[in-house]
């Protein structure tokens, strides 16, 4: 979504809003995501499964699981690549902060196929871990 402000008679600034929060505020409460965020401010505390608890991704259905999974997965490339990871924080808020790469590289340790990206049914045994 897109909003445009002018700032004045010269300059136009455009806003892009995110349709990720409002998808995930169909299946995650604002507490939820509060609660996960709040467990994972500080650089380098980041713990992918202490996260999933933290919102309650770990107690939605496989078809929940399915569209948060294409939230997360920008590109549309059908799996969450490194870059994608390292934004994963701003998807639930945009307040979030960006992964550090210690915390990115982590997190890609659920890759069990070992090809550098976790695809839908890596991210389900993921949060289902």
């Amino acid at each position: 979504m897109m909003e445009e402000i002018n700032t004045d008679s010269t300059q136009r600034c455009f806003l892009f809003y995110s349709s990720a929060d409002a998808a995930l505020a169909g299946i995650l409460t604002e507490a939820q995501i509060a609660a996960g965020l709040q467990s994972c401010q500080a650089a380098d505390s980041f713990n992918y499964k202490t996260f999933y608890i933290k919102v309650g991704l770990n107690s939605k259905t496989k078809d929940q699981l399915s569209k948060v999974f294409g939230i997360l997965d920008q590109d549309r490339s059908g799996f969450i690549e490194e870059d994608e990871l390292k934004l994963f924080l701003q998807n639930f808020s945009a307040s979030g902060r960006a992964l550090t790469d210690a915390e990115t590289k982590e997190f890609l340790a659920g890759d069990s196929d070992g090809d550098g990206r976790i695809g839908g049914d890596e991210f389900q045994a993921l949060v289902k871990s």
